[in-house]
């Protein structure tokens, strides 16, 4: 792959994605988009291609999904969360509780330096976690690949979940238009979308390029001050950059490196899923959640890959982007100190 010219890997890489995502499409699998090109840029990152999507575009994608989520939020997300708060908490603390016990297990009966493993196993977004990772001394390259990693694990195994769960009611009842006249409110999200991506990076926001556009669109939307228009054409284009983004990290070197611990990685990444997925299933017995939201809102991915198989999903995407959102401020202020225990206590003696 490496003695092909950049611009024939950029031919290469479309030309697959496209092929894979309308396959994908065809047999109704949720964020199909996505995950076409994320498994292209996996095998091609594996194989040793060049490309690599510029952080800006990444940013930029985040923001397009935040515009998208804006569209589903609303003050009346926070009844539920408010009037179920003991049971939220206890999701919550659970999940830290998961994750930490996953790191503490990995790092004891692994290799891993103890704060590489506690952040690679932190449940929150993926990029929020690389960077605080690299603020406390962990190896962001093996902290980089485990979450991405899970995100792949994740995202698969929630597409899987909401073709088994809804069958052909996974897929959205009517063929979605993708290039329809645009209006005013198509102007009003670029503008959302700038200028909140450039408030998340300028005041270093954790996932801020995603959740301040999700914000500020949301305040305005259901408002009624203005009406945002998200066209599917350019979701596609975010789902894609997203795709190739996590997929081209997957390179050779990195790959190389982890492989030591690749299966202690794996049995983490499938055994703090399971645990996940066990607390959505007790979720739905206290609240009036259906399994797949339930699911979604415990799930251990990035809060965008999340985010798409949401909307691709008919599931109560408010419910789900609050309990994410409220995880991932909740592991920012958590998470030193749980990497400095498994750091301090993880090691066998």
């Amino acid at each position: 792959m490496q003695r092909l010219s950049v611009p024939l890997q950029w031919v290469l890489l479309l030309a697959a994605s496209l092929t894979l995502g309308v396959i994908l499409q065809l047999f109704h699998v949720p964020a199909a988009l996505l995950l076409g090109p994320m498994i292209v840029g996996v095998i091609m990152g594996l194989s040793g291609a060049t490309l690599r999507i510029h952080k800006h575009f990444f940013v930029i994608a985040q923001a397009i999904l935040g515009c998208m989520i804006a569209q589903s939020l609303s003050p009346s997300i926070l009844t539920p969360l408010l009037q179920d708060w003991p049971i939220v908490l206890a999701v919550l603390l659970m999940t830290l509780a998961a994750s930490a016990f996953s790191g503490f297990l990995l790092v004891r009966f692994s290799d891993m330096p103890g704060a590489t493993g506690a952040w690679g196993s932190s449940p929150g977004g993926a990029s929020a976690m690389v960077v605080m990772a690299a603020d406390y001394g962990a190896d962001v390259r093996l902290v980089a690949f485990m979450q991405y990693l899970r995100v792949l694990f994740v995202a698969t195994a929630a597409a899987v979940v909401a073709r088994i769960g809804l069958g052909d009611a996974a897929q959205q009842a009517t063929s979605p238009v993708w290039f329809p006249a645009l209006h005013g409110g198509f102007a009003a999200t670029l503008g959302v979308m700038l200028v909140g991506a450039w408030l998340g990076q300028r005041f270093r926001i954790p996932a801020g390029a995603l959740l301040v556009p999700a914000l500020i669109g949301a305040t305005f939307h259901s408002s009624g001050t203005l009406t945002l228009q998200v066209p599917e054409w350019l979701l596609a284009l975010a789902y894609a950059l997203i795709g190739w983004s996590v997929g081209l990290r997957f390179t050779r070197p990195i790959f190389q490196l982890a492989l030591r611990t690749l299966p202690q990685m794996l049995l983490s990444i499938l055994g703090l899923m399971l645990l996940c997925a066990g607390m959505a299933w007790m979720l739905t017995r206290v609240l009036k959640v259906d399994l797949l939201t339930a699911y979604l809102a415990t799930s251990p991915g990035g809060l965008d890959t999340v985010a798409i198989i949401a909307a691709g999903s008919k599931v109560d995407m408010a419910f789900v982007m609050a309990m994410q959102t409220l995880r991932l401020f909740t592991i920012l202020f958590t998470g030193p100190a749980i990497a400095r225990f498994i750091s301090r206590f993880a090691r066998a003696t």
